[in-house]
């Protein structure tokens, strides 16, 4: 990977609707050997898929949490089935293996506290194997997840 390749995935971290013609433009390189490079990076497993960035205050989504997850049993078996049950649940955003104490850490976003208890309730309560559960929340972003440094 040139340094080429690494301002193509920068600028398509950036803002991946850009036209090839604007990323050729922004990397130095003709149409043509941009769009190869891009499909090569896509080849290669680089860029694993393109998606939109949301912005969660106007989906009313206004509280982020993070919770901390530790299992009865740190068994293959007990974490296969966690982390099955977690894809199963589409307001769970984020989960993570972890060290130290938690075992996992989830991120969830919720309107407010009312949706985060049905949240609660309704999916993080039927995780199995859940021993102990450690909510907090974000009281401001400081700043966002915006790529990898790629470039």
């Amino acid at each position: 990977m040139d340094q080429i390749d690494k301002s193509l995935l920068f600028a398509l971290q950036d803002d991946s609707a850009r036209s090839v013609a604007e990323l050729a433009e922004f990397v130095g390189a003709s149409t043509s050997a941009c769009h190869r490079r891009i499909k090569s990076l896509e080849s290669a497993g680089l860029i694993i898929r393109y998606s939109a960035v949301l912005d969660p205050q106007r989906l009313g989504l206004n509280l982020q949490a993070f919770v901390e997850i530790t299992l009865t049993s740190q068994s293959s078996e007990a974490m296969d089935a966690f982390e099955q049950a977690v894809g199963e649940f589409r307001d769970i955003l984020e989960c993570h293996l972890m060290s130290g104490n938690a075992d996992y850490i989830l991120r969830i976003a919720a309107s407010d506290l009312e949706q985060f208890d049905r949240i609660h309730r309704d999916c993080l309560s039927r995780l199995p194997g859940v021993s102990a559960m450690r909510s907090s929340f974000a009281i401001r972003t400081i700043k966002s997840w915006s790529g990898y440094p790629a470039g």
